[in-house]
């Protein structure tokens, strides 16, 4: 029997329930949690809702960064490096999903799919301290 990944299960959930409204939404909804259920998928589904994610995210033109920083971002910040991403990365929407991380020196680091922008204080420290001992 051949095994099913998970993003394939997203991707027929997507596909099934991305029309829906009203009871035949919610009837859609309970089918598959009963298909989850039965192929007992259950306990993947926080790895399947993952994947789920990611796809209605893509579909919708929406675009979801992580932002780590020493202190929370103020929201005037915010709306600017939204603003930018969304240029940046042509996207309809940007959802910003904050980390306080206090080993941070200052400056913040972002995650925006499969990439990393690192401009924290520590980062640039490195980088300079590289580039020193490199011209001696």
């Amino acid at each position: 029997m051949a095994k099913i990944s998970n993003n394939y299960i997203a991707s027929a959930i997507y596909s099934v329930l991305k029309d829906k409204k009203g009871e035949e939404a919610r009837k859609a909804y309970k089918d598959t949690v009963r298909f989850l259920y039965r192929k007992r998928l259950l306990s993947k589904s926080g790895d399947i809702l993952e994947k789920l994610d990611k796809i209605i995210n893509k579909n919708e033109g929406r675009l979801e960064v992580k932002v780590e920083s020493a202190k929370g971002l103020k929201n005037e910040f915010k709306k600017e490096l939204a603003s930018f991403i969304k240029e940046r990365y042509k996207a309809k929407d940007v959802v910003l999903k904050e980390k306080e991380d206090e080993r941070l020196l200052g400056g913040f680091k972002l995650e925006v799919g499969d990439e990393i922008i690192d401009l924290t204080a520590k980062d640039k420290i490195k980088k300079l301290q590289g580039y020193l001992i490199k011209k001696i």
